[in-house]
This record gives C-alpha cells, sequence and structure tokens, in this order.
C-alpha cells in the first residue's frame, strides 16, 4: 500500500471535519501521571497513527476515548460535540469501537456468541440465531475476516481472535475503529490484507486510530501521526515526509534498532533434541506432525509459521504442558519426555510465553509475586521452605532497574502495568534464573523500539554465553534476523528449513502460507 493520499472526501485536509478531538486530557493513578495535557485531531475518514514507548499513556488515552476511565481534565469531542463517557457502553452508543491488545474474549463462547455478546438480536423475545449468523458472515465476507460462527473461542489461535475482536466493533456499526496493536501476530500477507480493509473503511467515510510500534506499517497505513512521550504529545507528523529513524528518534531519543546478528556462537552440544514429535488435537488428527530438530548451545532456531500451524502445541510438548503422541524429547542428551513441566523448569528451561496474560502473569498480583512464578522453589523466591517475600521483593525491584519496568515499585499490580512493562518483567524473570534453553515465543510482542531493542540484545548476548534459543516469532524480520537457523512450520510439520542470511520476508512468507516450495533458501 503506497504512502496515504489525500482525506477521504478529497478535500484539504483543514477543511475535512474532526471525528475526535481531544483538548488538555488529564488522567491521574495513584502515584502516576499517566496522560499530562494530551492533545489529540482526528479527522474524519483518515487512519491517525498513535505511537510512543510503552508506558507512555497511550493505551489510557484510548480507554479514556472508549468510556473506561474518565479523565481528571479535559474535553473529549466527537464529531464536534463535547460528550462524557460514563462506560464503554456509551462510547459505543456514539460509535466508537475499541480492539484491545490482549483481547476481552469469552473463551467457552462460540465466536457468534462472542461477537453478539451484549447485543444479541432478537426475535419474538427469543434470541434470533439466523439473523445473527447472516449478519456475522456478511461482515466475514466483507472484510475477508475468515470466521467460523460456531468455533469455540477457546480453540482459535492468536490471529483468529484478534479477527473475532474486529468482527464484534463492526458489528455494532462503529463509525470510530481504535485498533491497538493490530498487526502485532499477522505475516506480511495478512497484513497487506488488513491495510486493504482499513482502506476500504476509509473509502466508506469511517474513521481508525491505529497504535503501533511498527514504525514502518505506520508510515505505510497513516493519514498522520501523533506521537507520545511520557504522558503527553510531543508532536504530530505526516507518515509521506517522516522516516521511521525520526519517528523512533521522536519517541524514544534513539536510531531504531534491528534485530541481526554478530558472528555465529553455534557450539557443537546439543542442548534440546526433538525426535518425531507428534501432538494430536485430542482426538486422532496431528496438529504437530512428526517434528524432528536440534538446538545447540548458542544457537537461535527460529520457526516460522501463520498462526494456528502448530507452533503453539509445539512449544506446549517442548515446555511439557501437552503429552506427545509419538516421540520424544531431549534436553542436554537427557530424555525429559515423561518429565512434568516444573522438573523441565528446574532443569533449565526458561519460557517466554505467547500469551503473557493467560500463560504468563497473575494480573490482579503484585510483581513481587509475578517475579517467582515458574521459580518458586529455587532462591531468591524461597528460604528454605518458605517463600522469602523479601528476598522476592528485592530482586523485583533489580530487574525493574535493569530491564526498565516502569512502575512504582515492587508491590505494584501487574494489571497496572502496559503490556511492554508486563513483557520486560517476564523477559526479566526468565533470564535471571540463567537457563540453558530459552523457549520465546513472540518475545518482542506489543512492546516499543527501545523495548525491544533490550530484549534483542539480551538475546543476543545469553546466545553468545551458550543459551538455546527456540524463537517464534510473528515478526519476520525478527525472525531473519535472530535466528541461526529457520525452519517454516505449516499444518504442523516442518516444510522448509531456510537460510537466514540469505532469505527475504516475502520469500519466507511464501514458505508459510506454502505458496512456494519447500526446501533450503
Amino acid at each position: 500500500m503506497a504512502p496515504a493520499d489525500s482525506p477521504a472526501d478529497g478535500s484539504a485536509a483543514g477543511d475535512v471535519p474532526l471525528a475526535v478531538e481531544l483538548r488538555g486530557i488529564t488522567k491521574r493513578f495513584p502515584g502516576v501521571v499517566a496522560n499530562k495535557d494530551i492533545e489529540l485531531r482526528v479527522r474524519r475518514g483518515e487512519v491517525h497513527a498513535i505511537v510512543g514507548e510503552n508506558g507512555a499513556g497511550k493505551s489510557t488515552l484510548m480507554k479514556t476515548l472508549y468510556g473506561e476511565h474518565r479523565p481528571d481534565e479535559g474535553e473529549i469531542l466527537i464529531d464536534g460535540r463535547p460528550v462524557q463517557f460514563r462506560s464503554p457502553s456509551d462510547a459505543i452508543a456514539a460509535g466508537i469501537g475499541m480492539v484491545h491488545q490482549h483481547f476481552m474474549l469469552a473463551d467457552n463462547f462460540t465466536v457468534l456468541e462472542n461477537v453478539i455478546l451484549g447485543s444479541e438480536p432478537t426475535r419474538h423475545g427469543r434470541l434470533d440465531r439466523a439473523a445473527a449468523r447472516r449478519r456475522i458472515e456478511e461482515i466475514s465476507e466483507r472484510y475477508d475476516l475468515g470466521l467460523q460462527p460456531d468455533a469455540l473461542v477457546e480453540d482459535l489461535g492468536v490471529g483468529d481472535r484478534q479477527r473475532v475482536e474486529i468482527a464484534k466493533v463492526l458489528y455494532r456499526d462503529a463509525r470510530i475503529l481504535i485498533l491497538d496493536e493490530p498487526t502485532a501476530v499477522l505475516v506480511p500477507q495478512e497484513v497487506d490484507e488488513l491495510f486493504g480493509n482499513l482502506a476500504e473503511l476509509k473509502r466508506e467515510g469511517l474513521t481508525v486510530i491505529f497504535i503501533s510500534h511498527k514504525l514502518d506499517e505506520v508510515r505505510r497505513v497513516a493519514d498522520s501521526i501523533t506521537v507520545i512521550r511520557r504522558g503527553t504529545t510531543v508532536g504530530t507528523a505526516d507518515p509521506r515526509t517522516t522516516t521511521a529513524k525520526q519517528l523512533a528518534e521522536l519517541m524514544v531519543g534513539a536510531e531504531l534498532p534491528t534485530p541481526e546478528t554478530r558472528e555465529s556462537t553455534v557450539r557443537e552440544t546439543p542442548v534440546l533434541q526433538l525426535v518425531g514429535v507428534t501432538v494430536t488435537d485430542g482426538g486422532q488428527r496431528p496438529v504437530v506432525d512428526d517434528v524432528t530438530l536440534t538446538v545447540r548451545e548458542g544457537e537461535v532456531v527460529g520457526i516460522a509459521g501463520v498462526e494456528g500451524n502448530g507452533q503453539a502445541e509445539l512449544v506446549d510438548a517442548i515446555m511439557g504442558l501437552r503429552p506427545l503422541a509419538a516421540g520424544s524429547v531431549l534436553l542436554g542428551g537427557e530424555d525429559v519426555t515423561a518429565w512434568s513441566t516444573r522438573a523441565r523448569r528446574e532443569a533449565g528451561v526458561g519460557f517466554i510465553p505467547e500469551d503473557r496474560h493467560r500463560q504468563g502473569m497473575l494480573l490482579d498480583a503484585p510483581l513481587w509475586e509475578n517475579r517467582i512464578l515458574g521459580h518458586q522453589t529455587r532462591p531468591p523466591a524461597v528460604k528454605g521452605p518458605f517463600i522469602d517475600r523479601r528476598g522476592a521483593r528485592a530482586d523485583t525491584a533489580r530487574i525493574m532497574r535493569e530491564y526498565d519496568v516502569r512502575a512504582p515499585g515492587p508491590d505494584t499490580l501487574a494489571v497496572a502495568l502496559s503490556g511492554g512493562n508486563q513483557q520486560k518483567l517476564i523477559v526479566g524473570r526468565e533470564m535471571s534464573a540463567r537457563p540453558r534453553l530459552l523457549v520465546a515465543a513472540h518475545p518482542t510482542r506489543g512492546v516499543d523500539v527501545g523495548a525491544q531493542a533490550v530484549i534483542w540484545e539480551l538475546l543476543k548476548d545469553a546466545r553468545a554465553e551458550g543459551l538455546g534459543i527456540v524463537l517464534i516469532s510473528a515478526d519476520l524480520d525478527e525472525l531473519i534476523g535472530l535466528s541461526d537457523t529457520l525452519h517454516v512450520m505449516l499444518r504442523g510439520r516442518l516444510v522448509a528449513t531456510l537460510d537466514p542470511r540469505r532469505v527475504t520476508p516475502e520469500e519466507l512468507g511464501g514458505h508459510m502460507t506454502g505458496a512456494r516450495t519447500a526446501g533450503a533458501a
């Protein structure tokens, strides 16, 4: 998609009415000023990007616009009229819809039930499922979402969950869409499709507020950009004339990082060996099909694949979270197939999960308790048979300093942190245990360029010291830049082994979708 042209109605920018205007928005929480005197002007029918570091206040600002928070100071105008939202219901009634970075779905409900929840169509006093199904199928086809109304959400991958969230917003006839990190789980071809959808939304006069850490994507899709730093707006930018480097410097005062590794550090000693690993879906269908691979000391083995092709189940098999139907898992040459997850963790396996909220954190617990998750049998979490709260708090404070986790202190609840700061805490927790194998599923998902650079450098340094890493990521530049060996997973099988030094993101994406033949690049 080419850089954005003039506004959707063809008039000059100054003549296009504002869909959203925020004037002097300030929002305080105990010990934190999340937003201070924010100014934002979003024209009707445009894609407006908001960029900034994790913890800069972007999500808080959007939750205020969506009625989840009430501002302490300032004014919100929708279509030129002042509004006061007491809840998201008020925002929805005003035509605003939000797709959160961390999805708001009921796992035990179907896609149809999730989409219509709170807006159920009725006929003669009863739920009209037929009408709901017709509407959802129409939305799915129109925007190429590929929804299956009867599928259980708990059986969906992250990418499919995101599409359900988008359908929820469109189902409620939103005219202003807030998308928080919408491309985080997509491969390049899917990003192209999403951006095509956004162009269609623009043509129909809808307004999109697009939050992202991927600056090249922001420049590609946005008509205008607002930059937020430390809770306040620091400027606006024209994506047609502003480079990613300039945006990065405006956001974090540093150049845009790259994931490219230094010289090879791969050693001969295997850390992890998977031999014929097969996992089924609970019946007879294999979701991981006869996978064999080796990870050596000092090696990053990347696994690329479109969401839902077995990567999550492979991670579960490595971690002992899912039984094998066939094959074996060896750690340092020792067969650990029958070992529990706890035994594998204590043997030196670190884990950065795909979904930090579902697998990596207790959101209603303080940071120091989250620090000891998965490590509660070893210091500094314990002293003898007892939990060492003082030691855990002190070590949490250390992680916060070393990994730039921005929060008032170790007793802060995890839910109060931005997604990127939650991710940095998890990375710090896992790296602090000095593992010999790290299973990293989307380690930089939803983090800004500054935090991304920190995590990349940590992985590179640990690799140089001999850490073996299994890297799962939807960021193809990250996979190519960090990996020593790169496998492609399609329908549960490893279908290609590629040379990261030669393959392009487009070629890798082709292998992931099955458009290219298997083999070595």
